[in-house]
């Protein structure tokens, strides 16, 4: 990770450590960059939080200021920016959403021409500029002053692509959808209605401080109840930028990404249509996925955590079907990034082709019970080099042998370490959890 990209992008509290003169260097950057030996297109899309706005509008000068045309998607999804990108010709894309996070957070990502992250390389000389004294990017004059075009043609041509895809009418399916108050406010409802479901949508109302406040896929619990009582078919909860899904089955039970992974992953293999009979997962997936997965014949690889590392795999490897127990799933013949409205047509598929209620698809995997503790510290580096807590990390893998494990990583966006553990039973969880975080408490690390 650079200074200011992590693994999704360049994400900070807005005009904090993400700031106006930092969207408008990336604009400036960018524009110059794509715009060499031609003028450059761009595509800009964003969620609903009111600071996406003010740096949509940075990113446009920025970006006109060094020649290139901008094209505005206005509100929409992560995966659409992706898929304009790729199928219409764009130099890049940006996307301006800080995802699942509060709404006073954003962030800029960057999406490349073919629909995939920005590489590595070119966020370090974006980084290189932004903290440059000296403005060495000439400025655009006269006729080469890039302009601004409404593009929300693109993400209708998007919504008319997944529609395209399901393979069956969901006429009489009863579909509750938690919008997040976020992206998918304009994707979603409209998908679900074209295919004929009775869909009932709920946290669709954006006023730019509610994207995921006690809503969406961090708040899945929301839905939960929403299902139940309305005694629907299936349930999906986005997050703000709708690149990840998880679901809801008719009992009120939580589909998070490794069981949506094994519900497709098992569906595919059985149409003949898994690449290479592997899902591609990260360190987080549960173990009862992978018991599941060996049950089934089904092999696995395992990557860091970040969708970006799962895609690379898939990629590199020729893989179909990857993803993250947080809900980003990924299919690769159909999208190149994690896409929560395709992951819900790809549920339904299953459903409908299989004839079976959710509930039924999944019934085979038991989960592991798991804790997962976002610990604030003050310096995420210092604890991972820390001598004493890793003892205390190696004394709990010992203890947990075969039947459990431990995760201690750090958030690549928040001053966060994150402590997993998986066990038999919730109280050794809490144990182990506990354990690791006093002896980080007693080191001084913790705020």
């Amino acid at each position: 990770m650079g200074k200011y990209f992590g693994t999704d992008g360049f994400r900070g509290e807005a005009n904090v450590n993400l700031t106006v003169m930092h969207a408008y260097k990336v604009g400036r950057f960018l524009g110059y960059y794509y715009g060499k030996d031609h003028k450059a297109n761009i595509v800009i899309g964003k969620d609903t939080r009111r600071s996406s706005y003010m740096f949509e509008y940075a990113l446009v000068a920025g970006l006109t200021a060094s020649g290139a045309d901008v094209y505005l998607l206005h509100v929409t999804t992560t995966p659409s920016v992706s898929y304009v990108v790729r199928t219409e010709g764009f130099d890049c894309g940006i996307m301006i959403s800080a995802s699942h996070n509060p709404y006073y957070d954003n962030g800029i990502k960057v999406i490349n021409g073919s629909g995939y992250k920005l590489e590595a390389e070119v966020e370090d000389l974006i980084e290189a500029y932004i903290d440059s004294e000296e403005d060495t990017i000439p400025l655009a004059t006269k006729e080469k002053i890039g302009r601004t075009v409404d593009y929300a043609i693109g993400r209708n041509r998007y919504i008319g692509y997944l529609i395209s895809l399901a393979t069956r009418s969901f006429k009489d399916k009863k579909v509750g959808l938690d919008l997040a108050n976020g992206s998918a406010t304009t994707v979603a409802k409209g998908v679900f209605d074209a295919l004929g479901a009775k869909t009932f949508v709920i946290n669709s109302e954006p006023d730019g401080t509610n994207i995921n406040q006690d809503c969406g896929s961090t708040h899945i619990e929301v839905l939960q109840k929403y299902v139940v009582d309305n005694n629907l078919d299936v349930g999906f909860a986005y997050d703000g930028d709708a690149d990840r899904c998880l679901a809801v089955d008719e009992k009120g039970n939580i589909i998070d990404g490794d069981i949506i992974l094994y519900i497709c992953g098992v569906y595919a293999k059985s149409h003949n249509d898994l690449a290479n009979n592997t899902i591609v997962t990260t360190v987080m997936s549960n173990l009862g996925l992978y018991k599941a997965l060996d049950s089934k014949g089904i092999h696995y690889e395992k990557t860091a955590v970040g969708d970006k590392y799962v895609f690379e795999n898939m990629m590199t490897n020729g893989h179909s079907i990857g993803g993250e127990q947080s809900g980003h799933i990924i299919f690769s013949k159909h999208a190149t990034t994690g896409d929560g409205v395709l992951t819900s047509l790809k549920i339904m598929e299953v459903m409908l082709e299989s004839k079976a209620k959710l509930s039924e698809l999944h019934k085979e995997l038991i989960v592991y019970p798991q804790l997962l503790k976002n610990v604030k510290v003050h310096d995420k580096k210092a604890v991972k080099q820390d001598a004493q807590v890793n003892e205390v990390i190696s004394q709990v893998e010992k203890e947990l042998g075969e039947e459990g494990r431990i995760l201690v990583r750090e958030s690549g966006t928040e001053p966060l370490i994150r402590v997993m553990v998986e066990a038999k039973s919730e109280e050794l969880c809490k144990e182990y959890v506990e354990r690791v975080v006093e002896q980080m408490r007693k080191q001084g690390h913790v705020l």
